[in-house]
């Protein structure tokens, strides 16, 4: 019973999986629910009340959270005082990150450990009611209590197979407990099937023990628990359900009051873009911009937190809503270097759960049904309950135009843009501070601090793309990207480049969304998976943000990613005397084979042919696909010819090696003689004399399906004669005649050891005739289904299953019987 409550629990926790990012969590739960388990062994055997077995897995518990995520601090096994401080700075790290974050939330320390305490509590529990109490129905309790977490948390709920897993854990935990509670009546009646009544003149099989057989009502059983389950899992996916509230969600559906506003972690979004196989279309969109469109902003990450980017909390309120209000002027851009520029965009249906709109950096207008709001500092477009998916929708946006003059000018900033985006944390090592100023040497303005950087990244650092690399979790983690590793993708190149621009005295963030994509044909442009982006806006007076790209791009890099036209320039360091120029990335300057210049690589938007573009075809444009139907109308085909195909299989396989033994299967016939001299045994063996009765088994069960299939009635206490006579009335006069051949056939099988019945030819060709007389009994209606729908199949494959159910029962048994052995040899090995 504490194996069966601790798998139990593990099965339940399976449906937490929604929640994170990775599995990893995983691993620190099953090492708390074996601790708890150990403990509640131990709590057993030492005797104690139930109160105290509650405080042994308590205390199990908390041992195995000491040891594994305090170790260093803690006395041995034995948790100190500063052990006790770390696990509660670690869990209240993760309650921050837990509230911050929606799910799937990263894989934090801290939200790792109050997984792993979450589950072993529930362990603790299930192994109480379950083991100590005997109360294993009760139990469940804690069970659906874990469950209800991703079911309360995810709006798409939780997957009916995770939901099934869970299920069968506590169903299988009930079932341990009855075993237990009805063997402790007396010695366990098992559930061995008893041998079959040997045939008439067939040698006896040896004696052994009769044994009950109560096959058919556990059989019963295991049908009402998984056809429980399957009503469990089925029946919802048909019922008009309520859309939940999601705690790590993006708020509710609510309309009054003020609501704060989450969101999945962006740069987990990113990376799962990124790496994704198929690389399917996420919109196309049109536009009356001349040059090459600007990104599409989803994010704007304002907060660097020492490991990690993320955005200040949105308090939404329901003035926020689009149709209630104007979008906010972007703050610092001027009307005389913007222009306007107006975009249709089309989100794939396929596209779920993006409730921040994609629009153009920065948006004025935004015409699109639903509740939409825009927060009015970041101007990031989102929603509380509606989605982007399968929406069309107009965005005019000012496309920032600065001029190099304007950029180098830009010294002085507002103070509430200075505080809010100049802030690093104090854990970040100075050794990146040093960096920045060491790569930025000689240069004397933000604009030309920041191409340096820019150039930096792509060209002269010996940086190289990769998206293998892993996110950064920690501020020396940006410290190894930048000194040593120099291997990562977008989100590194972008992170390092804003936190590095802040400890120049730059306001910076972080923005996320997409590039422009590629272009299918004029005005017209794609917008793929992979075209999913990380980059640095800067501030300067006058224009506002500002984009910057330090990722590489084309082939060896992030493919559709461009640099911006200010930024190429030749920047001087700000006129003065001996101010050292900062030469812009030149295309065509060599460069290292790890590193490639922003534009080089790049691939030719108008070219259709180009590494890296896209074609105008039919699926990029929204058209018409023809592979997901032909892939459809394959396995509706599969489906349809499977009973047919499986009905021809069994009858090949009946009649297969009747006619021409092999000794290996069926043994030596009886007077057997030795082949002739010279004669390989392998020869011999495959050249053995018919074997009539089996010949006549196969006969007469393919003619039972051929009756059952062309459904005709079947009476299994019918004798083969009987059946001949019954069945024979509505055939004709040569169909009853072979049906009367076959028979007998069976009859002298069945009953006869010193006469022969028909040959295999014979009773193959009969059986042939039978079917064709069982035809022509029939309506059309009939005859067709027992050419693509023969009920026989649905028959077999009952019983194979049920069979397989059987074997498995005998072997659960059988292990039962040698663990109730093994628990009580001590006990035998005392009185003796």
């Amino acid at each position: 019973m504490t194996i069966m409550a601790g798998l139990a629990t593990l099965a339940g926790s399976i449906g937490l999986y929604p929640l994170f990012e990775s599995g990893a969590w995983f691993t620190a739960c099953l090492g708390a629910v074996l601790a708890v388990a150990g403990a509640g062994m131990l709590a057993r055997r030492l005797r104690v009340p139930a109160v105290v077995n509650l405080l042994f897995g308590l205390a199990g518990l908390l041992l195995y959270l000491n040891l594994v995520y305090a170790g260093e601090s803690s006395w041995l096994l034995v948790p100190s005082p500063e052990s006790l401080r770390h696990l509660d700075e670690l869990a209240g790290n993760g309650w921050q990150a837990a509230n911050r974050y929606a799910a799937p939330v990263p894989v934090l320390p801290g939200i790792e450990l109050m997984t792993a305490a979450g589950v072993g509590l529930v362990a603790v529990l299930v192994d109480l009611l379950a083991v100590r109490l005997r109360r294993a129905a009760p139990a469940g309790l804690p069970l659906l209590a874990m469950y209800s977490v991703p079911a309360a948390v995810r709006d798409d709920g939780i997957s009916w197979l995770a939901f099934g897993i869970g299920a069968l854990g506590f169903l299988a935990l009930l079932m341990a407990d009855a075993r237990d509670q009805v063997g402790g009546w007396g010695r366990m009646v098992t559930a061995h099937r008893q041998r079959d009544v040997p045939l008439a003149g067939a040698e006896p099989a040896p004696a052994e023990p009769t044994r009950l057989d109560v096959a058919a009502l556990a059989a019963s059983g295991r049908r009402i628990a998984v056809g429980a389950v399957a009503v469990a899992v089925l029946v919802p996916a048909a019922v008009p359900g309520l859309q939940p509230r999601g705690l790590f969600g993006i708020g509710g559906p609510g309309d009054g009051g003020t609501q704060t506003v989450t969101t999945p972690d962006p740069l987990v979004s990113l990376k799962r873009e990124l790496t994704r196989l198929d690389d399917s279309i996420v919109l196309t969109y049109r536009t009356n911009d001349t040059e090459a469109p600007d990104y599409l902003r989803l994010y704007a990450l304002d907060k660097f937190e020492g490991d990690r980017w993320t955005y200040t909390d949105l308090d939404s309120h329901p003035k926020d809503r689009l149709d209630e209000r104007d979008i906010p002027r972007p703050p610092g851009l001027s009307v005389a270097s913007a222009r306007q520029v107006t975009t249709r965009i089309q989100v794939r249906p396929e596209v779920r759960d993006m409730t921040f709109l994609p629009v153009p950096y920065a948006p004025s207008e935004v015409s699109i049904s639903g509740d939409w709001r825009v927060d009015e500092r970041s101007l990031m477009i989102y929603s509380l309950r509606d989605s982007a998916g399968g929406r069309s929708y107009t965005v005019t946006s000012r496309r920032a135009e600065p001029t190099t003059g304007q950029l180098a000018a830009a010294e002085n900033y507002p103070d509430e843009i200075v505080s809010r985006y100049t802030q690093v944390p104090r854990n970040v090592p100075q050794e990146v501070r040093a960096l920045a100023q060491q790569v930025t040497a000689g240069s004397t303005t933000a604009l030309s601090q920041a191409v340096r950087l820019q150039r930096w990244f792509t060209l002269d650092g010996g940086f190289t793309y990769d998206l293998s690399a892993p996110a950064p979790k920690h501020g020396s983690d940006l410290a190894d990207f930048l000194l040593r590793s120099k291997r990562g993708y977008c989100e590194q190149y972008a992170a390092s480049m804003a936190l590095m621009a802040r400890m120049l005295g730059i306001p910076s963030r972080v923005a996320m969304g997409y590039t422009s994509g590629s272009e299918v044909r004029p005005g017209e442009w794609v917008v793929r998976s992979r075209d999913a982006h990380a980059w640095p806006e800067l501030y300067f007076d006058g224009t506002g943000w500002v984009r910057f790209e330090p990722t590489p791009s084309g082939v060896g890099g992030q493919g559709t990613a461009d640099t911006p036209s200010y930024s190429l320039p030749t920047i001087t360091g700000g006129g003065g005397e001996g101010d050292e120029a900062a030469p812009a990335p030149d295309a065509t300057s060599p460069t290292d084979d790890s590193s490639a210049a922003p534009q080089a690589s790049t691939p030719n938007r108008n070219d259709p042919d180009a590494e890296g573009g896209s074609t105008a075809s039919d699926d990029e444009d929204g058209g018409f696909s023809p592979a997901p139907w032909l892939a459809g109308g394959t396995l509706v085909l599969l489906l349809v010819a499977a009973p047919m195909v499986l009905r021809q299989f069994t009858r090949r396989r009946r009649w297969a090696g009747l006619t021409s033994r092999s000794s290996a299967s069926s043994g030596a016939p009886r007077g057997g003689r030795p082949g002739p001299p010279g004669a390989s045994p392998g020869a011999a063996a495959r050249r053995l004399p018919p074997d009539p009765a089996g010949a006549a088994h196969a006969a007469w069960r393919e003619m039972r399906a051929d009756a059952l299939d062309h459904g005709l009635e079947w009476r299994a206490s019918d004798s083969p004669r009987a059946t001949a006579r019954r069945l024979g009335e509505s055939l004709d006069a040569e169909g009853a005649r072979a049906l009367d051949r076959i028979a007998r056939a069976e009859e002298l099988a069945r009953y006869s050891l010193s006469r022969s019945p028909e040959p295999p030819e014979r009773l193959r060709a009969d059986v042939r005739t039978v079917r064709e007389a069982f035809a022509a009994s029939v309506g059309l209606r009939a005859r067709w289904r027992a050419r693509l729908l023969p009920p026989s199949t649905i028959e077999q494959t009952r019983a194979t299953l049920q069979a397989a159910g059987n074997r498995a029962l005998d072997a659960r048994t059988r292990l039962d019987e040698v663990g109730a052995r093994l628990r009580d040899l001590p006990a035998r090995l005392r009185r003796r």
